[in-house]
């Protein structure tokens, strides 16, 4: 039976707009591997839940064995799976302040 299909909304405050991208990183514990999923942004909130992710991620400890990458903007795609998600690094670097990218608000 066909899943059926429901809005995927941003997790920006306040923010009703679909979802267009998916702020995620790939984690690891040395056997499997998934993308962590930070949140879920429209163009207009995605600068705020990029940095919030980042923030986050500088704040996490990890166990033994396990990695986490940098988060990372992928390209949210209904029914695509984590492996087939198109990351779009042109965005990271131009949301990431060391990289010369635009400054915060």
């Amino acid at each position: 039976m066909p899943m059926t299909r429901y809005p995927v909304c941003c997790y920006g405050a306040g923010c009703t707009a679909p979802a267009e991208f998916k702020v995620a990183a790939r984690w690891s514990d040395g056997t499997t591997q998934e993308l962590k999923t930070y949140s879920l942004a429209c163009a207009r909130c995605l600068r705020d839940l990029y940095a919030a992710a980042r923030v986050k991620r500088a704040a996490c400890r990890l166990a033994r064995g396990e990695s986490l990458d940098e988060p990372g903007i992928y390209v949210l795609r209904h029914g695509g799976r984590d492996q087939s998600l198109e990351r779009r690094e042109e965005l990271e670097r131009a949301l990431t302040p060391a990289a010369g990218g635009l400054p915060p608000d």
